[in-house]
């Protein structure tokens, strides 16, 4: 159901801000959510969001996680003020009855947080720079985080990181896909044969206890780190899928978006590379923050870590394109195959620089 300037409105006015609007503009990023910017009268301005229901079951549990963490967060910025605290954390505001989860009249469930100024963030890196920073504030997160107990979150997607889980929707997709999709996605339905033994290996390792499970992002391309105007990392956004998980899960999927030269639904596989470069910079301020929290096993498996994402997210485009596009938004009839070929193309050539990659890690750990 489309969302008018009437429901914003309404939805808008049943948080406790105590502004007035003024101008409403929906954002365009998001393969899930509707997101909109609300500019106000007063110059506070926010972001309101739609939790997709037909993603997110459990959409209460959900946003109580992304309050939870905040809240651990901003206690980790007690020197800021106010003002500042909210350009560091994702911070949320409570509705008029004083919960943080407004439900409007169709059943739509809806959060609100402070917009953050004077940030920018990017679909795509171009400068190591800004690799180096992104790795610092998503290292950042999880070590902030250590110390907050991943079991009082709700796993709001169930296996989501789970690669023998995500094969398994994949094969069933692929048992009732159509026969022209089937056709239209053959090689990249060869390549999930081809790579699955081997992806399998860091859910085995967490199944064992080998490593240990933390407070993850769980969705951290380079679109969900904002920097300041000199970019310098400032926040992480984007925590509807704040949850248990590894530290592979979050590494790879920054590496997974920083370290691509394309976007990730480039129709031209030769502009899609894996960057080493990208890798060098965002590894090295992802350990300056967090290597004494580390095992020297969990680094020793970062550089799979990123593989497994990547094939992970080239799996789920696919898993989506052969079930019909349920999952998520599309532009055209092809778009996820599109994501699932720049994914798999991505895989190819991060294999072409995987002995740098270990020496890179090496050289770091």
């Amino acid at each position: 159901m489309a969302v008018n300037t009437t429901d914003i409105l309404t939805v808008f006015n049943a948080f406790r801000h105590n502004c007035t609007v003024s101008e409403t503009q929906e954002f365009s990023s998001g393969h899930i959510n509707d997101t909109f910017f609300i500019r106000t009268k007063e110059r506070t301005d926010f972001v309101l969001q739609r939790i997709n229901a037909e993603v997110f079951s459990k959409i209460p549990e959900l946003i109580a996680n992304k309050i939870k963490v905040s809240a651990h967060l901003i206690s980790k910025w007690p020197e800021l003020s106010t003002e500042e605290q909210h350009r560091r954390v994702l911070t949320f505001l409570p509705t008029n009855k004083g919960t943080y989860c407004h439900q409007d009249a169709y059943g739509r469930f809806w959060n609100l947080s402070y917009y953050i100024p004077d940030s920018i963030s990017y679909d795509t890196v171009t400068t190591k720079e800004i690799a180096y920073e992104a790795g610092r504030l998503f290292g950042k997160f999880i070590d902030q985080t250590q110390d907050f107990k991943a079991s009082e979150l709700v796993e709001i997607i169930p296996d989501f990181h789970n690669v023998p889980s995500r094969l398994l929707q994949f094969k069933n997709a692929k048992r009732n896909a159509s026969a022209e999709r089937l056709k239209k996605a053959f090689t990249e339905i060869n390549q999930v044969e081809e790579l699955q033994k081997e992806m399998v290996i860091l859910q085995g390792l967490k199944d064992s206890g080998k490593i240990p499970t933390r407070v993850t992002h769980n969705d951290t391309k380079i679109s969900n780190a904002l920097f300041d105007l000199t970019n310098k990392g400032l926040c992480v956004i984007d925590t509807d899928t704040v949850m248990p998980g590894i530290v592979h899960n979050d590494f790879g999927d920054a590496i997974r978006t920083i370290c691509n030269t394309a976007v990730e639904d480039e129709k031209d596989l030769n502009l899609v590379q894996f960057n080493v470069n990208y890798y060098d910079a965002y590894l090295k301020g992802f350990l300056e923050e967090l290597r004494d929290s580390l095992s020297d096993l969990e680094i020793e498996y970062l550089p799979l870590g990123a593989k497994t994402i990547i094939f992970i997210m080239g799996l789920r485009f696919l898993t989506d394109y052969l079930a019909g596009d349920i999952y998520y938004k599309t532009s055209y009839d092809a778009h996820n195959l599109v994501r699932a070929k720049n994914q798999f193309k991505l895989i190819q050539s991060f294999e072409a620089h995987y002995d740098e990659i270990l020496k890179i890690t090496k050289k770091y750990s």
